[in-house]
């Protein structure tokens, strides 16, 4: 982390290294996750890594980020290999295990992704409300440790705007969807209607929330909810308890002794071990008498043990499965995802237009300040050999001539000032 003073005024570089839904499995992106508890000390972490001036991780169930502004070099594979560094001692993962799903971008094309991340255009549902949130949730955190100051500051906080212009401006957020709420329809789709049937919900986070309203509005009848967090787990029945649903809390000791009431299991916790395995798939259908008995896990790492699908009568789907469902989506919001990318292009255009007339700023603030030291060095010579001859200026006329000296710095100055702006906006930062 560099502390000179010096360096940090320069310009750095922008760079973002990272895994999705798309690049990596759950398999791998699994073993990357962060719990919101240990986010801080993994961004101090990234922070402390050779040449990174400001850093900010964004994980979520579908993406790892990290998006760095690093000491100016023309060293990318240095970069890169610091960023994977990370990686490694952080995780635990060797480098080799990540190489071929990992991403990368630079300067303006990684203004592009975070913008495009935050405005929900590179989520598995297309428009998806949450992403914004984490995003938001993750530069807090930057910014409480120190990671975040600057120009990375700057450039999400513009992220921030993009993404609410795009909300404002297209319909791409107007259907209901997010990560829980297409895991709702999946478990629709399988059982047909849920009228009757009982969910229960392992984990009472925001995930779970978003779910358990969908699951209203379709039809359940009864809602088991287990948290390690009672009160958290006891304030969401209360909250979703109606006269067609009935809600129950079940201490999360007696989950196993419960789990075979519910007919659907949506688990969305941030246990770091798998909280339900094979063993007990077996134990939950005898108790079943074989009714079947569906679970969908949307927790990364994640809580179900795929083997579960091996026993007969059990099925289980995992956030990557949930893609298929989500593809369908996709086509219907085609249209408004085109006027969003438009905006997008546009923004990180202006974005950079600005920074570029930014790098102009300490030259044209040089220039000016020294015409403005020469204008009142010559205007005091002046008044000095008007003095000599026994002549002065009244306020008037001294007035008059600051005001004509000042005008002919300004008009003299004009075609250097331009140039100067000219010059940084045509500046190509790759």
């Amino acid at each position: 982390m560099s502390t000179n003073g010096n360096q940090t005024n320069r310009p750095g570089h922008l760079v973002l290294l990272g895994v999705n839904h798309i690049t990596a499995p759950i398999e791998v992106r699994e073993r990357l996750a962060i719990p919101a508890g240990r986010l801080a000390d993994a961004t101090r972490s990234l922070l402390h890594q050779p040449g990174i001036r400001e850093g900010l991780i964004l994980s979520t169930c579908n993406r790892v980020e990290l998006v760095t502004l690093q000491e100016s070099t023309d060293a990318s594979t240095e970069s890169r290999a610091g960023l994977l560094s990370f990686f490694h001692e952080y995780f635990s993962v060797p480098p080799g295990d990540l190489q071929s799903h990992l991403y990368e971008f630079r300067e303006r094309e990684a203004v592009r992704h975070l913008f495009r991340v935050a405005s929900s255009l590179d989520s598995m549902v297309v428009g998806e409300p949450q992403i914004l949130g984490q995003v938001k949730e993750s530069y807090t955190v930057a910014r409480q440790v120190g990671a975040v100051s600057g120009a990375l500051d700057t450039l999400l906080q513009r992220a921030f705007t993009v993404a609410k212009k795009v909300r404002t401006e297209t319909h791409i957020g107007s259907s209901s969807v997010s990560i829980a709420s297409v895991a709702v329809d999946l478990a629709r789709k399988i059982f047909g209607s849920l009228n009757g049937k009982t969910v229960l919900l392992v984990g009472a986070g925001k995930m779970s929330e978003l779910a358990a309203r969908h699951l209203l509005q379709h039809g359940a009848t009864s809602i088991l909810i287990a948290n390690r967090t009672p009160e958290r787990a006891e304030k969401l029945a209360a909250e979703f308890e109606t006269p067609g649903c009935s809600t129950e809390v079940i201490a999360f000791d007696d989950l196993y002794a419960q789990a075979p009431r519910a007919d659907i299991v949506l688990t969305s916790t941030g246990a770091p071990q798998k909280i339900f395995a094979r063993s007990h798939a077996q134990h939950f259908l005898q108790q079943r008498r074989n009714r079947p008995m569906f679970f969908i896990d949307i927790a990364v790492p994640r809580d179900v043990d795929p083997r579960m699908n091996e026993v007969e009568g059990c099925f289980v789907y995992d956030i990557d499965d949930l893609q298929s469902v989500a593809a369908a989506n996709q086509a219907d919001r085609s249209r408004e995802a085109e006027a969003a990318e438009t905006i997008i292009a546009a923004e990180v255009d202006k974005y950079h237009q600005r920074l570029h007339s930014l790098e102009a700023v300490p030259a044209i603030r040089a220039l000016q300040h020294a015409a403005e030291t020469l204008r009142e060095a010559e205007l005091q010579r002046t008044e000095a050999k008007l003095a000599a001859t026994g002549a002065t200026l009244t306020p008037a006329q001294r007035e008059a001539v600051e005001a004509l000296t000042r005008a002919l710095t300004a008009k003299l100055l004009h075609p250097q000032l331009t140039a100067l702006r000219e010059s940084a906006r045509e500046k190509d930062p790759e």
